[in-house]
């Protein structure tokens, strides 16, 4: 054979049969497929469901009263789940409940198209093994009523099958013996409130030992009820809301709304509501349940949800979805994919029918929400258009809408980029003015596209550019001597000494951080790779690659301010106070500094030097002015009362 030729094909008769372990399989299969013990309760009732289905199939004017019943006996430590559906003959026995991933119902649904059946795989009666060290199957098929047979194994690799009593009724029961591990299973409390979950949108009742009230007896709003025609239809969201609230594990609901089929997209039906949980914009409350022809599939299906909804819960239920061997999770196709995009339409529908129809739920979904709702408008356009206008943004006076910041700033938004207070709200707060807070999740990328939105002027405070908003160009500029001297006497190392005017004018001066400055610093500590994530920290370097950091704040000298007008005055003339001035307002500066940063350590400054410089400059003043002289400015006596 030359070099790179396909090799010839196998002799038919040098085939062999690959080999099965079938007590490795077994184990494999039983043991390690389903992530919880509880799963077996699930693919047993799930078994009870298709046989219902099978036999008003196979016999639909048949005398047929669907039931299932489970009943747990903690003293036997048994699980037994019994129906009255179709049964099985001892061939089917053999060929179906004993033969690993052969599945009746598979065959069944692919011959007649019905999509009630639920079974795939052929595995489900497998699972049974996982919880139980000993299975007994008692059944009587529809097809032979006057036959019973029963069906008994440990470990499921070996079984045996006896003929057994007729029951009265054809059906089937499955008795588990547990092992001592998952003896709880048998606790009939338990047995209710895991089937109520499970079984919640199965059509055929469910019962629990005794019980004369079905588990799942709750009423499904999507589904209809059976009333007559001229009967009055009962309020559609309250139903809604009673379903969301007996199916919601840890919220109330705020509201719920539908998810419908969209043709061509997908079948899926259900259930989606608000949840009264407070959340942040960084939390993640989603939880969603998917239904798979009635049965629970998958208890935490999030990743359905888009990921700026942690604020929702739900329900839905489609026949198209494709589960995984296990039937715990759904394979990512394009079926997947396109209920991805109806239940994102389904909560954007959802929260504009809440804003018009239902005023109340609406200010408790802005109020619990707010911080979730900025994020979310960033994701969908038509929310944001929704929410614009309503959603509270957290400013210095406490939650406000976009529209009163416009409003309250004289047409203008303004939001402050650093943390804290600072030195803005100081400003603002004597200009009654509210200011966003910027390092809050979402304001600022919110702000900015509102302000494109609305057509108004978006103040960054704490960028060079928001600071030009706020700190005015003098009318004169400084000689280039005075300024100098200015800036040798109150600027530190590191601050740049900026002549501008602004209010209130009773404010000689402000030192402001520069917020670029400040997080090319946190960002380039030696701690911050360990602090931040690779991607973040990369595209934050890339970000503050454009300043080199030597500036770290701005000192705002206000020449609108008497007392600073004085002190200039007073350096003209030669006056010997001018500097012992200028040193009371270096110490001012730095207490001030401190008390807008929150603490005394982040102000850039010696605040005990700064107090001690004040005790100085009184002293150097009233000691070089003789009483009644009024050469050393008299406004600094009225700036100590500004401040």
């Amino acid at each position: 054979m030359s070099e790179g030729a396909p090799p010839e094909p196998t002799p038919a008769e040098d085939l062999r049969t690959t080999e099965v372990d079938l007590g490795g399989l077994v184990n494999v299969l039983a043991t390690h497929l389903y992530s919880t013990p509880l799963v077996a309760l699930r693919e047993l009732v799930q078994n009870a469901h298709d046989s219902h289905t099978r036999r008003l199939l196979e016999d639909p004017d048949g005398d047929h009263h669907p039931l299932i019943r489970v009943r747990g006996d903690a003293a036997r430590r048994t699980v037994a789940i019994e129906d009255t559906g179709a049964g099985l003959t001892e061939p089917e026995i053999h060929a179906y409940l004993a033969t690993v991933g052969t599945g009746y119902t598979r065959m069944l649904r692919d011959l007649t198209g019905n999509q009630e059946l639920i079974g795939a795989f052929g595995l489900g009666f497998l699972s049974a093994f996982s919880v139980a060290d000993e299975v007994v199957v008692t059944t009587t098929s529809h097809r032979e009523p006057q036959l019973g047979h029963r069906y008994r194994s440990r470990g499921g690799e070996q079984y045996q099958v006896d003929p057994v009593p007729a029951r009265p009724r054809p059906g089937t029961v499955v008795e588990l013996t547990l092992k001592a591990e998952h003896a709880h299973l048998a606790d009939e409390d338990a047995l209710r409130e895991v089937l109520g979950r499970y079984c919640v949108l199965l059509p055929i009742p469910v019962y629990v030992g005794d019980d004369e009230q079905p588990v799942n007896s709750v009423e499904v709003p999507w589904r209809g009820t059976g009333r007559p025609a001229t009967a009055p239809a009962p309020d559609e969201h309250a139903a809604r809301m009673r379903f969301a609230t007996a199916f919601g594990r840890r919220f109330e609901p705020l509201t719920a709304f539908p998810v419908d089929p969209v043709e061509g997209g997908t079948d899926a039906i259900g259930l989606l509501w608000v949840q009264d949980g407070g959340t942040y914009g960084s939390s993640d409350n989603r939880d969603l349940a998917v239904y798979l022809r009635g049965m629970l599939l998958a208890e935490d299906a999030r990743d359905l949800l888009p990921s700026w909804a942690g604020f929702i819960g739900g329900v839905v239920e489609s026949n198209r979805l494709t589960p995984t061997a296990s039937r715990e999770d759904l394979q990512r196709d394009e079926h997947y994919r396109a209920l991805q995009r109806t239940l994102t339409d389904a909560i954007v529908d959802g929260l504009y029918e809440t804003a018009r129809l239902r005023p109340a739920a609406w200010r408790r979904i802005l109020t619990r929400h707010g911080q979730d709702l900025l994020g979310a408008a960033l994701c969908d356009e038509r929310l944001f258009t929704l929410l614009a206008d309503d959603v509270p943004v957290p400013t210095s006076q406490g939650d406000l809408t976009a529209g009163a910041l416009r409003a309250m700033g004289g047409g203008a938004v303004h939001v402050a980029l650093g943390s804290g207070g600072g030195f803005e709200e100081m400003l603002y707060r004597a200009m009654r003015v509210p200011i966003a807070r910027g390092d809050r999740y979402a304001v600022l990328p919110f702000l900015r596209r509102y302000a494109q939105l609305r057509g108004c002027r978006l103040v960054e405070l704490g960028s060079e550019h928001g600071d030009r908003e706020l700190f005015r160009d003098p009318e004169r500029p400084l000689p280039a001597g005075e300024a100098a001297w200015l800036a040798g006497a109150l600027a530190d190392e590191g601050e740049q000494l900026v002549p501008a005017r602004f209010d209130p004018p009773g404010l000689p001066l402000v030192l402001v951080p520069d917020r670029e400055a400040e997080l090319k610093a946190r960002i380039e500590d030696d701690q911050a790779d360990a602090r931040i994530p690779s991607a973040a920290l990369r595209l934050a370097r890339a970000f503050t690659a454009r300043t080199d950091g030597e500036v770290r704040a701005r000192l705002y000298l206000n020449l609108s301010c008497p007392a600073v007008l004085d002190l200039l005055a007073a350096y003209r003339t030669g006056h010997t106070g001018s500097a012992t001035a200028a040193g009371l307002l270096r110490s001012l500066k730095v207490i001030m500094a401190a008390a807008s940063a929150g603490s005394a350590d982040s102000s850039g400054g010696d605040l005990t030097a700064a107090l001690s410089g004040i005790g100085t400059a009184v002293s150097a003043l009233t000691a070089a002015v003789p009483v009644g002289l009024p050469d050393v400015p008299d406004t600094l006596g009225a700036l100590s009362e500004e401040t």
